[in-house]
């Protein structure tokens, strides 16, 4: 099974990016090379950054009863 953050063809953004820094409001990317950049945003400069990445969550799955699995 293949680790999804570890994924080769992830889409560049200032966000996942070695060279910027998050602002606390999180709408603003401060670059060290480009300068403030917006979070979707990249250049040629960029490199990734897995621990920036947060992975998506899970589906909560459906709880299921003894009748779902009755055979009548």
């Amino acid at each position: 099974m293949k680790n999804k953050l570890l994924n080769k063809k992830i889409t560049p953004k200032c966000i996942y990016c070695v060279n910027g820094i998050t602002t606390a409001d999180g709408e603003k990317v401060l670059c060290e090379r480009k300068g403030v950049m917006l979070p979707d945003s990249s250049c040629k400069k960029f490199i990734y950054d897995v621990l920036k990445r947060s992975p998506e969550e899970k589906a909560v799955l459906p709880t299921f009863t003894a009748e779902d699995f009755a055979i009548d």
